[in-house]
C-alpha cells in the first residue's frame, strides 16, 4: 500500500467496499432464502459496508490483495430444504457474488469500452485502472475464499463433499485452520511455497485471460 499512488489506492478502496459487501450480502441473502433469519437479527442483510468490514480482513487486502470480511451468522439447524446443500449454497454464494462483479467488469473492458489512457488526475483512478483493479481484486478473493480452511468459505464446501468418515478427523483441525491459513501466507514463501505465487495467481490469471480475451 506504501508504494501505490492515491489513485491506486482510492481504485483499492472502492474495490473493498463493493466486494466485501456484496460478498457478505450474498451469503445473507442466500441463508435468509433457505429459511435461516439470523443474518437479518444480526443486522447483515444490507448492502451497508460498515456492517460488513473488518478492519484487519480490509487492511490485508490493502497490503496484500487478499483478506476478508466479518463472517455473516448462520445457524445452520434453521435452514430448510436439505440444510447439508443449503450450508454449500450458502458458503458457495460469497465467491460467486465475486465472480458476478468480475464479470461486470470484464465486459467494458473485453469489448474495449474503455481505453487505457492515463488518469487525467494523479489522485484519481482512470475508468480503466479503476476495473482492472476491480476485476483482479474481485477474482482474487473468489479463490482465497474457495481455499478449503476456516474461516474460509471453502471450509463449507470441503466438508458437504467429505465422506462421513473424513469430516470428523477433518474436524480436528477446524480450530487451526486460521493459523495454517496465516503459515501458509506469511511462512509459506520462506520456506520456498508460495500459496499466491503457485497457486492463487495462476488460477487468478488463467480465468482472467478467459474473461478478457487475452490481455
Amino acid at each position: 500500500m506504501l508504494n501505490r499512488s492515491p489513485a491506486e489506492l482510492i481504485a483499492a478502496i472502492i474495490t473493498l467496499l463493493v466486494a466485501f459487501t456484496f460478498h457478505e450480502f450474498f451469503h445473507a441473502w442466500t441463508a435468509v432464502r433457505f429459511g435461516d433469519d439470523t443474518p437479518r437479527r444480526f443486522g447483515r442483510l444490507t448492502l451497508n459496508p460498515l456492517s460488513h468490514l473488518d478492519i484487519m480482513g480490509s487492511l490485508m487486502l490493502l497490503f496484500t490483495g487478499f483478506g476478508w470480511a466479518k463472517p455473516v451468522p448462520i445457524n445452520p439447524g434453521r435452514l430448510r430444504q436439505h440444510s447439508r446443500a443449503a450450508l454449500l449454497l450458502v458458503a458457495l454464494s460469497g465467491p460467486f457474488s465475486n465472480f458476478l462483479l468480475a464479470v461486470l467488469a470484464a465486459i467494458p473492458l473485453r469489448f474495449g469500452w474503455v481505453s487505457m489512457g492515463l488518469p487525467q488526475s494523479s489522485f484519481l483512478p482512470s475508468t480503466y485502472q479503476l476495473l482492472i483493479f476491480f476485476f483482479f481484486t474481485n477474482l482474487g478473493l473468489m479463490f482465497f475464499n474457495l481455499i478449503p480452511l476456516p474461516p474460509l468459505d471453502g471450509e463449507e464446501i470441503l466438508v458437504y463433499f467429505l465422506p462421513p468418515e473424513m469430516e470428523e478427523s477433518y474436524g480436528n483441525i477446524r480450530p487451526y485452520g486460521p493459523y495454517i491459513l496465516l503459515m501458509l501466507l506469511f511462512l509459506g514463501p520462506l520456506m520456498g511455497f508460495s500459496l499466491i505465487d503457485s497457486v492463487l495467481s495462476p488460477a487468478i490469471l488463467g480465468i482472467g485471460r478467459l474473461l478478457l480475451g487475452g490481455f
